[in-house]
């Protein structure tokens, strides 16, 4: 029987995310996905008098493909898909997995390969730059079980997530990124002993309300490269090239990562934070609000999303809010300052703006999950 959810998300997508118009040629890249929801994102792009195009894609075959590649084949399949790319207006990635760690065991030079000489080059430089994109996960027992649901439970979750009102959404958000524009100085405080100062001064903030991710919530921007300043201790477990970590702790000086650990995936840690120099020097900085989404899943498209969270981005800066890094690696480390995971606030120019996960001045009110849920 068909699902009437999947032909409202893939409305959703065209309509709202991608905003496609006639005779624009849109990329559905499908991971894991059911055919049900392909062909309703087909149709869906269509109805606009668009032209979608579909690659089907396994999390496993990718694994084997990468695990142990000669760098020629990659260039050659970056070259392929890069051309492929040139020709699209718009690109949709649905990504589920059966296995949220199926990447673990590739080999972490072949990781590297593979972010340097395909992601960059085809995602990186062509796709964000150049094409409307969003991406986005697909619901899965995988996800349901790190996220200590049932199947059927997470499904109804996934959908209300994905589906909010993301017009309301943005209409609160653009007045963060107004605050977020006009600071120089950010200073958090939080769990653990995170303390943290650095300067988002003269760096643009995107608001992000379900344009480029589905479920969305936040504004990002970056740090002034140099600036970061002091320690943040990250509460929320994630994965990342299919390892798992948890409790990363990091140390800054002068905007580089001088010291770091972990409680889990430490031994893996100075692996990604040495791919390059630009791995030790932080890309994002941005702060959480779907009013849905409040606890780890070990899923960041979620994570980093979490009502009363920020995060905090080592390696590539986006180009919309960029600060000049550069790197292969972009990994979102996501700290919580709701009470029930030690609470924290976050300072813009001296002013308290978000209390344990509450914003606290009056234009930001909208965003606080009372409002905006």
């Amino acid at each position: 029987m068909h699902d009437p959810r999947f032909d409202r998300l893939a409305e959703l997508l065209v309509s709202h995310s991608t905003r496609l118009a006639p005779g624009e040629h849109v990329l559905i890249e499908a991971f894991d996905v059911p055919d049900a929801f392909v062909c309703a994102a087909v149709k869906a792009a269509r109805a606009r008098g668009a032209h979608p195009h579909v690659a089907l894609r396994s999390t496993r075959v990718l694994r084997t493909l990468v695990d142990g590649a000669a760098e020629g084949q990659i260039a050659a399949w970056a070259d392929i898909d890069e051309h492929r790319m040139q020709a699209m207006d718009a690109y949709l990635g649905v990504r589920g997995a059966d296995n949220a760690s199926e990447m673990a065991s590739a080999a972490e030079d072949s990781m590297s390969l593979f972010g340097r000489r395909y992601q960059k080059p085809v995602h990186f430089e062509q796709r964000v730059k150049h094409t409307k994109w969003c991406v986005l996960r697909w619901p899965s027992p995988s996800m349901a079980q790190l996220a200590g649901m049932s199947t059927d439970d997470f499904e109804d979750f996934y959908f209300r997530v994905c589906c909010l009102d993301y017009a309301r959404m943005a209409a609160a958000a653009t007045r963060l990124s107004a605050r977020m524009d006009r600071t120089d100085r950010v200073h958090i405080v939080g769990p653990g002993d995170t303390d943290l100062r650095f300067s988002i001064k003269d760096i643009p903030s995107v608001a992000c309300a379900g344009d480029k991710n589905i479920p969305d919530g936040e504004v990002f921007t970056a740090p002034v490269r140099d600036s970061v300043e002091g320690v943040v201790a990250f509460n929320t477990p994630t994965i990342y090239h299919g390892v798992p970590f948890e409790n990363v702790r990091l140390v800054f000086k002068e905007g580089r990562i001088v010291e770091s650990s972990a409680t889990v995936g430490g031994d893996r840690l100075k692996d990604i934070l040495d791919a390059d120099e630009g791995a030790r020097f932080i890309g994002e900085f941005a702060i959480g609000f779907h009013p849905h989404i409040l606890q780890p899943m070990k899923d960041i498209l979620f994570d980093e999303k979490i009502a009363g969270s920020f995060h905090f981005t080592p390696g590539q800066a986006y180009e919309e809010a960029d600060n000049g890094n550069r790197s292969e690696i972009h990994w979102d480390l996501v700290c919580i300052q709701r009470p029930e995971f030690g609470g924290g606030e976050i300072r813009f120019d001296d002013e308290t703006i978000r209390k344990d996960g509450l914003f606290v001045v009056e234009d930001l009110l909208d965003l606080n999950p009372d409002r905006l849920g």
